[in-house]
């Protein structure tokens, strides 16, 4: 991928509160339609780096661009348009709705306009937003539970109602927050391969994960951070015999 132009390009990141850094000096390239995951020991910066990339934060130095368009400085809701999406360590699906009316709701990111807001959309038959979610169910496997109540189900099938919603979008990279943590096996190999559909959609994922066979399973470029600086970049086989990523996670005498 040599001279390929990145589609995320972070550069000198840099995040501080008051007078504590929690992210210093960081860059690293994404590449369109590559999964990167980024890891870490837990506090090593990991979620505030999403936060900074998809404008829930605002940066303290350094720049970050998407696709050669500097988004340093646009607010959040402008960069879901500009096709940042992400899904949050915890769900936040309204459980007293469906299924559809959850991704209906989330549908409003995509409203170009004033009518598109006023829209009764579920009084409409066959409006294209219901279209579109009923499509991306069946796409994923997910169409039976489109009239259940979130409540109702597993938490594994929360977790990819999850992620269609941040899906339908349109978002071209969509950042996961642990999208593996709290599944069994065979919910684990599910969502593994409702990613793989995403990534042969050529949908880019940046994600943060600790399962570490999940992370070698997914991604091909991995990222890893400790105390908001990196400390290692290449490879999953790379990382894991990296003398710093060793220490990082199993302490000084273990690495030695």
């Amino acid at each position: 991928m040599s001279g390929a132009t990145p589609f995320l390009s972070v550069q000198g990141l840099s995040k501080s509160f008051g007078g504590l850094d929690v992210i210093r000096n960081l860059s690293f390239d994404v590449m369109k339609g590559a999964s990167t995951a980024l890891i870490g020991p837990n506090g090593a910066g990991k979620t505030t780096v999403f936060n900074l990339i998809s404008g829930v934060y605002s940066v303290s130095a350094g720049s970050i661009a998407l696709d050669g368009v500097d988004v340093t400085a646009m607010p959040s809701r402008q960069r879901i348009g500009a096709g940042i999406a992400r899904s949050f360590q915890n769900i936040r699906l309204m459980s007293h709705l469906t299924v559809l009316d959850n991704l209906l709701v989330g549908q409003h990111v995509r409203a170009s306009g004033l009518w598109d807001l006023l829209q009764p959309f579920r009084l409409i038959p066959n409006h294209r937003w219901i279209r579109d979610a009923m499509q991306e169910l069946e796409e994923c496997g997910l169409e039976r539970y489109a009239h259940e109540r979130i409540s109702s189900l597993p938490y594994g099938i929360r977790k990819r109602i999850d992620l269609v919603r941040a899906t339908l979008a349109k978002s071209s990279l969509l950042m996961l927050d642990e999208p593996a943590a709290g599944l069994n096996a065979t919910e684990t190999a599910e969502l593994k391969q409702h990613l793989d559909l995403l990534k042969s959609r050529g949908v880019t994922l940046l994600v943060i994960e600790h399962d570490m066979h999940f992370v070698s399973a997914i991604c091909g470029h991995v990222v890893v951070l400790n105390f908001g600086e990196k400390i290692a970049e290449g490879t999953f086989a790379q990382v894991q015999t990296d003398a710093k990523v060793r220490e990082a996670y199993l302490g000084t005498e273990e690495a030695a």
